[in-house]
């Protein structure tokens, strides 16, 4: 098996530019990783890939994205190749049209190699919840990835795809990718088009771009970035993400919030991020330990907002459009067959609560209230952003654990999202960044958060560390 798929962006494109690589050779050698790794992080493959391959050998490659191997999360819709959302409710639907992203990264001439596996509907933390079986980590199978971007980050981690795109409601970007050891960032809210992902939690929902490295996840942000007709929710956004990397980071201005590095967070996880805060003080960064009231109530408040979102967007999935149906006679039962037959038991749960939540006077009960206090958080973390340029802090709790883990307690997947859910309520950016690995060689993630539409400054400081830390990321190698 060639090994052109560890290679960096950068190398892999001068050996396209001067035809002594084609892209169909980086199109066989996923194929064949994917085969032999055995991660089940694939829902579909493109059967189409070799053909689009071959179909670029005559064209000039113009870009660094050009003949690129890149995995899609399948909740993204793509015109051709089925759109699964990980549920039975999709298990044969083919979308009629390509997502913004789908379009925009066809236009690069990036390669899709399949669709990658996620938890159901994108409504999980660890990759279990998928009706075409769990993900597996490829850093010690026997461990969840991460979700709900759970076959994204494994392939990208285990150097199937050079990159993949996933998406991030509560942290399902950054989660899976603080677990697996790559980078991942959720976007400021309304930087990238929602057009054609599957809709979770609408005002929370962002496509993310997900790679080996700092450098590479900015090209694909850049290339995936911008204002949409078809999203009311995206910014118009003429930024190179790229043009702060290399940049010295001296005087950048750190905010380590407390809620961050309390005693629920791992010592290991703690003391590595310290590690990192002792590094950027060399480096001639402030660092500061602030208060960022309120961002206890998150996990609560996404409950609330999230699920009641979900019941909402989920109310489509009736099997008369499109989707799976039930074999029942009357509409009524119909519909309840359906529904009860085509969602997994966590996707039923959330639809419960979030319908719940919105019936009658529990809608300003619970609702209206969690949108009130939602806006007191934003504008908590507004009040830090007028000190500090970036705020610091774990991706994770702790590392991946072992499958099975909480099946019995319903409640812990939206724990394991406790530092991920503050920055997703308030739409700000925010990155998960690889720093190192505890005593079972587990990677530990650094979570790096932006003011809005600031991600070039989140890339700079990441990159500096990147480069500081020197670390060997690729699986199997000595730590």
């Amino acid at each position: 098996m060639t090994n052109y798929l560890d290679l960096e962006l950068t190398e892999i494109n001068k050996l396209l530019k001067a035809k002594k690589i084609k892209p169909i050779d980086l199109v066989e050698e996923a194929f064949a990783r994917i085969k032999k790794d055995e991660l089940n992080d694939f829902i579909t493959l493109n059967e189409k890939a070799r053909e689009e391959a071959k179909a670029l050998e005559n064209l000039e490659v113009d870009n660094l994205l050009f003949g690129i191997p890149i995995a899609i999360k399948d909740n993204i819709v793509t015109k051709g190749l089925r759109t699964t959302c990980a549920s039975k409710m999709l298990e044969n639907f083919d979308s009629v049209y390509d997502a913004t992203v789908i379009e925009k990264i066809k236009a690069k001439h990036m390669i899709i190699i399949g669709k990658t596996n996620m938890d159901e509907f994108a409504m999980g933390s660890t990759g279990e919840t998928s009706y075409f079986g769990n993900t597996l980590n490829p850093r010690d199978k026997s461990r969840v990835p991460g979700g709900s971007s759970s076959g994204s980050a494994a392939s990208v981690a285990s150097h199937e795809v050079v990159l993949a795109l996933g998406s991030d409601t509560g942290g399902s970007v950054r989660q899976p990718s603080g677990f697996c050891g790559i980078v991942g960032l959720k976007p400021t809210y309304g930087c990238v088009s929602r057009y054609g992902l599957v809709a979770f939690a609408s005002s929370l929902d962002q496509i993310g771009p997900m790679s080996k490295n700092v450098y590479e996840n900015a090209v694909l942000l850049n290339a995936i970035a911008g204002l949409d007709e078809k999203d009311l929710t995206s910014v118009k956004q003429e930024k190179d993400f790229t043009s702060l990397i290399g940049k010295d980071i001296k005087g950048l201005k750190i905010g380590v919030p407390n809620y961050y590095m309390s005693d629920v967070i791992d010592i290991e996880v703690r003391n590595k991020i310290k590690e990192v805060l002792e590094l950027l003080k060399k480096k001639g960064c402030e660092v500061d330990y602030i208060d960022i009231p309120n961002l206890e109530y998150a996990i609560p408040l996404y409950q609330v907002i999230a699920l009641g979102e979900a019941s909402t967007n989920l109310a489509r999935f009736d099997g008369v459009k499109y989707g799976f149906l039930s074999d029942q006679e009357k509409l009524e039962d119909m519909y309840t067959y359906t529904r009860s037959i085509g969602f997994g038991a966590e996707v039923k749960r959330r639809i419960m609560v979030g319908s719940y939540v919105l019936s009658g006077e529990n809608a300003k009960t619970y609702y209206y209230k969690a949108l009130r206090l939602r806006h007191n958080i934003v504008e908590n973390f507004k009040k830090a952003f007028k000190k500090y340029d970036l705020l610091l802090g774990p991706t994770n709790t702790n590392v991946a654990y072992p499958f099975n883990r909480h099946l019995d307690n319903v409640l812990q997947s939206f724990y394991d999202d406790l530092l991920t859910i503050p920055v997703s309520m308030a739409g700000l950016p925010a990155l998960a960044l690889p720093v190192g690995f505890n005593k079972e060689n587990l990677p530990i993630g650094l979570q790096i958060i932006g003011n809005y539409f600031k991600e070039d400054e989140i890339y700079q400081l990441a990159s500096a560390i990147e480069s500081e830390l020197k670390l060997d990321l690729k699986i199997g190698s000595d730590k």
